[in-house]
């Protein structure tokens, strides 16, 4: 007998948890990781944009295996090669073999929030979708809550290494939870791989879908860079806080991440207005951010752990971004076109992560942290233009898939 849908969603969703312990440690490890690989924060920013560059290029196999294979399968497959990447960076001594684990960290990551994603879309109307999808990204984000108080903790006494361990350990349990806990069919596929691979790529540039993708081309690489990264190194380096100190405002900037989606979720389904959501959620993120580098110079935790809780309410919003597209495309290539979404999510996350590091060279963090606001309030003007021709052209919301046939 199988468990409710709601739970076999939360069952994959623990892979989710892992995703985003794994990708924000570095956040309460920046300095001694930097040291012990023998490189600065700013050429630790380009490595770990490893990450997010094979997380996205990985993201067209695993839509496509989504859809043919279903979720229950791709999660089992992708988590084994997380752990697997999670036991690399555990022990790597140089700046080539941490790049070698990110990437492999990355393509294991790559399907851990599109596997509950493309289950629920399959699985219920869009009315509840909205719903579930602010459920995953909460529960998922929960695994920045390891990597903030605890895991400062466990870097503190047993160094970033353990962290990574322990991350590996968490990928080994969620690998259990979907292999005991969750019953699927495949949804099969008759066509043609590569006919499958075009479908993920048209959707990234259909016209319904380009607003969206728009957006979320800065909105990921915004959050992973604050929480991922930068955040760490700002209030340790810059405000003077003790790592524990920075680990427990880290925790409450998680702690907005896991309730935000939420919140998210049922406020887009009680207003339904999700593209004025989505531009307001993301211009205030981006203020909030402003607000911070501004205050850089005043002496009060709790101003700092204020502005940061704004910033993770505010960028949560992209949450919408799923119910968007969902609501776009027809149930059968929903994975296809969500996994098309996460394309531009961590395809833009590995630019930005480059970027940010230029940017913190040339200006230190404070600037890495303007790049971020600039890139959010660049990302929302895009997301309306492009929005506001989609409706001028009259089309239908609804998209069937862009390469079939007749």
């Amino acid at each position: 007998m199988s468990l409710p849908i709601g739970a076999q969603i939360l069952a994959l969703t623990m892979g989710h948890v892992f995703s985003n312990a794994v990708r924000t440690l570095p956040a309460v490890s920046a300095d001694v990781l930097s040291r012990d690989l023998g490189i600065g924060t700013e050429t630790l920013s380009a490595i770990t944009g490893a990450f997010p560059l094979a997380f996205a290029l990985a993201m067209i196999p695993v839509g496509v295996a989504l859809d043919r294979w279903g979720s229950r399968l791709v999660a089992m497959v992708l988590l084994s090669i997380a752990a697997t990447g999670a036991v690399l960076a555990g022990f790597a001594t140089g700046p080539l073999s941490m790049v070698v684990a990110q990437s492999i960290i990355g393509i294991g990551c790559s399907g851990m929030m599109m596997a509950p994603m493309a289950f629920a879309a399959r699985s219920m109307p869009v009315a509840q979708f909205g719903i579930w999808a602010g459920i995953v990204q909460a529960t998922g984000n929960s695994g920045m809550l390891l990597t903030a108080s605890p895991l400062a903790w466990l870097v503190d006494y047993s160094g970033w290494r353990a962290g990574f361990f322990a991350c590996a350990v968490l990928a080994a349990l969620a690998f259990c939870a979907v292999a005991i806990l969750v019953r699927e069919r495949p949804p099969g596929g008759g066509r043609k791989l590569m006919d499958d691979a075009k479908a993920v790529v048209g959707f990234g540039f259909s016209p319904a879908l380009m607003p969206a993708m728009a957006l979320a081309f800065v909105s990921f690489g915004a959050m992973l860079g604050m929480r991922g990264l930068w955040g760490g190194p700002w209030l340790m380096e810059v405000k003077g806080f003790s790592r524990i100190e920075t680990g427990n405002l880290l925790l409450l900037l998680a702690a907005s991440l896991v309730i935000g989606p939420f919140l998210a979720g049922l406020v887009g389904r009680a207003v339904g207005r999700l593209v004025l959501l989505l531009a307001t959620g993301h211009l205030l993120a981006a203020g909030f951010i402003v607000l911070l580098v501004l205050a850089g110079g005043v002496d009060a935790p709790w101003l700092d752990g204020l502005l940061l809780v704004g910033y993770g309410l505010s960028i949560t919003y992209q949450v919408s971004l799923f119910a968007l597209v969902q609501g776009r495309v027809t149930p059968d290539v929903a994975g296809r076109a969500l996994s098309a979404m996460n394309v531009f999510f961590f395809g833009g996350a590995a630019v930005m992560q480059a970027t940010m590091g230029l940017a913190a060279f040339w200006g230190g963090v404070a600037a890495a942290l303007l790049f971020i606001a600039a890139a959010l309030v660049l990302g929302v003007v895009a997301f309306l233009l492009l929005e506001r021709r989609f409706v001028a052209s009259g089309r239908a919301p609804a998209l069937p898939d862009p390469v079939a046939k007749g």
